[in-house]
């Protein structure tokens, strides 16, 4: 019997299978918090969205409907806790604006020297809706028909969001190097 496929070990672990669940998260947990990092920017709030992801898989798991694809599923539901972590960050620098309240200031270690940081910084100046298009089409390689269905819009939408996320950071990184 060769190697299980993700949705064979998530069918198994709404079965009940724990050790389906361990091999599912031994095999995702890398790649998920690598993209709620770059779609968050900030490495401990990550590893805290990851545990948050993976809680909501086992919550989630009686819906999972069996024979879905199961990535697409589980990159939903990164997404969706990436989008309200930072929807709470913009309500809490927002307050804290309107309170005088000081922001504690960001980790410089967090920051890589050259076009890497140059390149967060640009993809921090993108909607949100934007950045994870460019995140998700390029760097983890999803179809545009796969992010369009994560977000219930049109194919033509999500091409529209990538579109205009790479076109502005062509322009926020002009003369800086090829994006």
């Amino acid at each position: 019997m060769g190697i299980a496929t993700d949705e064979e070990l998530m069918e198994r672990f709404c079965d009940g299978d724990h050790t389906a669940f361990e091999a599912l998260f031994t095999r995702h947990s890398g790649g998920v918090q690598g993209f709620l990092s770059r779609m968050v920017h900030d490495g401990p709030l990550a590893e805290d969205l990851l545990q948050t992801t993976f809680l909501s898989v086992v919550r989630s798991r009686g819906r999972y409907e069996r024979g879905t694809r199961f990535s697409p599923w589980l990159m939903t539901i990164a997404a969706n806790a990436a989008r309200d972590a930072l929807r709470r960050r913009q309500h809490r620098e927002a307050f804290a604006r309107e309170a005088s309240v000081p922001l504690p200031p960001e980790d410089p270690s967090l920051g890589d020297p050259g076009m890497r940081k140059r390149l967060e910084d640009a993809l921090r100046q993108l909607s949100a809706d934007q950045r994870e298009a460019i995140l998700l089409h390029k760097l983890e390689g999803w179809s545009f028909e796969e992010i369009a269905a994560l977000r219930g819009i049109s194919v033509s939408a999500a091409r529209v969001r990538a579109h205009r996320g790479y076109e502005k950071l062509r322009h926020l990184l002009e003369g800086v190097g090829e994006v």
